[in-house]
């Protein structure tokens, strides 16, 4: 399952695993990507925002070879 906002393409993988469900949100552009799990009777909606969400913040943190934010 894809998604397109307003940063660029995201790619889903649902995975069920027992009671809950396993989401990884996948950046196409530059492949980062995160996973979070939550009830597998919840919102797959909240459960794809969530993960958009962490994907954001991951990407948005200084990593190796990327400057600080106000430097």
């Amino acid at each position: 399952m894809t998604a397109a906002g307003g940063n660029g393409e995201v790619l889903f993988e649902f995975q069920r695993v027992g009671s809950y469900l396993k989401v990884v949100a996948i950046d196409a552009k530059t492949g980062v990507e995160v996973t979070v799990a939550g009830p597998a009777t919840g919102s797959l909606e909240l459960l794809k925002r969530t993960a958009i969400n962490k994907l954001r913040f991951v990407q948005s943190k200084p990593g190796p070879g990327k400057p600080a934010p106000g430097r």
